[in-house]
């Protein structure tokens, strides 16, 4: 019994004996459609096209009418689709270029319009590199970015830099060959913007590095007590300032320089013992140094006092010479005789002599005798 042919339709010639005698041999359409000797291509689908032609397989051929539900589109809502779909606007059209121009008008508010703070100003750059202006403070307006490019800064704020770090040694030579740690504090802020960001690659470094030179130039030129006892810091400090801020105008950094303040004026680590043993005995010499300013103080009080004692009496000599003469005599007769031990009595009927004193002394020498004896 002939069974069918697994290769399709073949038209004439199915049966044995037709054209194929004995079937032996299976006869049909060849791979490339139309009939005739080979094999048919069984996944080409079928169709009442022109004889011997046949459209190309695809999967959307294959799969048109293999389901209940027509053909599967992409971003359909069926299974194995996407479930989400954006709603449609009237008409059928998409939500898509209304997304994305609110996305762009978002984007071009955010980038292009800078609230600049008082005291702060701002500069602009074209595509993030080439300088294009520097706007002050308000409300302003640019390209949207990356077009350009707003960086802000607050040019009224005063900075402060300490040289150096905190528990670090810096050692100075003074003018007297001595080494004296020293440490101050730098105050600035930003002038011309325009030239801090563009004029000179790291202009904080620079305003470092300028003001430790003026600072060793200025002790170089101070003796160690006067760097030590403070005497010359108002100097070097004013000094300090007027060398850091020639220099930076001369490198045209936009950087002032508002002032310099020394915390700290220490002999070095290595020497504080003998220094302080120093400065004991230079304590030690500027008390005695008072006390004798003070005895001699004291001692012309005095001389100059009896200068004046002594002008007094000769302006009343001058009045009355005999008058003073005697009285000037008394006085030193006086004080000659009362430190004698002789009481001499000018009369004729009485002892020239009279031990006085003798006798005064040895009553004082008795023991006094207790009451009742």
């Amino acid at each position: 019994m002939a069974g069918k042919n697994p290769w399709g339709n073949t038209g004439k010639g199915d049966e044995p004996g037709e054209d194929s005698p004995g079937g032996d041999k299976p006869t049909g359409d060849k791979p490339g459609g139309g009939s005739g000797d080979g094999p048919r291509n069984p996944w080409l689908p079928g169709g009442s096209g022109e004889p011997g032609k046949r459209r190309s397989a695809s999967i959307d051929d294959i799969f048109k009418n293999r389901g209940p539900e027509g053909p599967r589109r992409a971003g359909g809502g069926g299974p194995g689709g996407s479930a989400f779909r954006l709603p449609e606007l009237p008409g059928g059209k998409s939500w898509g270029p209304v997304i994305a121009g609110a996305v762009a008008l978002i984007w071009l508010a955010v980038t292009s319009v800078h609230f600049i703070q008082p005291g702060e100003q701002a500069v602009v750059t074209w595509l993030g590199g080439k300088y294009s202006r520097t706007i002050d403070s308000g409300t302003r307006f640019t390209a949207p970015w990356p077009i350009e490019m707003v960086e802000k800064e607050n040019v009224t704020q005063i900075r402060s830099e300490t040289i150096p770090g905190t528990n670090t040694e810096k050692l100075i030579l003074t003018a007297d060959q001595n080494l004296v740690d020293l440490s101050y504090l730098i105050r600035w802020n930003i002038s011309d913007l325009t030239l801090y960001k563009y004029q000179l690659s790291d202009p904080r470094n620079a305003l470092l590095e300028i003001g430790e030179a003026a600072m060793r130039a200025a002790v170089a030129r101070k003796s160690l007590d006067q760097v030590l006892t403070g005497e010359g810091r108002a100097e070097i400090e004013q000094d300090v300032r007027e060398r850091m801020q020639a220099r930076l105008d001369a490198y045209r950094s936009g950087i002032t320089v508002q002032g310099i303040e020394i915390n700290k004026t220490d002999p070095p680590a290595r020497v504080e013992e003998a220094f302080k043993d120093v400065s004991s005995a230079q304590q030690d010499a500027d008390a005695a140094i008072n006390r004798a300013r003070a005895v001699a103080q004291q001692l012309l009080a005095r001389a100059q006092g009896d200068a004046s004692e002594f002008n007094n009496i000769y302006e009343e000599y001058k009045l009355a010479p005999e008058v003073t003469r005697r009285r000037l005599y008394y006085e030193t007769m006086e004080s000659i005789l009362s430190k004698t031990d002789k009481t001499i009595v000018e009369s004729g009927n009485v002892m020239p002599y009279l031990p006085l004193p003798e006798v005064k002394r040895r009553t004082q020498a008795q023991p006094a005798r207790p009451q009742g004896e």
